[in-house]
């Protein structure tokens, strides 16, 4: 099961104390600056958990499985996640 959006906001408004709307704008705020952060070409490293980074790549060939087509795949910008070390421990460890 995915953890969703609604998830996280009914975890903070059980578990810190703020009200539903309260949770609500602190979730959408995060989210927020996460994403423009992400726009802007910058990075986000957050410690204990991980890091979101910006790559770019660059335009290459590709084709369409469907027809076999040759295609032109232009340059992007994507984001990548890497686990912090202690994330990584985290989800290893054997009990």
């Amino acid at each position: 099961m995915a953890l969703t959006k609604e998830t996280i906001i009914n975890s903070i408004y059980n578990q810190v104390g703020l009200s539903k709307s309260q949770s609500r704008i602190v979730v959408e705020r995060l989210l927020e600056i996460i994403k423009e952060t992400l726009k802007n070409g910058e990075n986000i490293l957050i410690s204990g958990f991980g890091k979101f980074e910006i790559k770019e790549k660059s335009a290459r060939r590709g084709r369409n499985p469907q027809t076999t087509e040759d295609l032109q795949l232009r340059a992007r910008r994507v984001v990548v996640f890497k686990t912090s070390g202690v994330l990584r421990n985290s989800i290893n460890k054997q009990s």
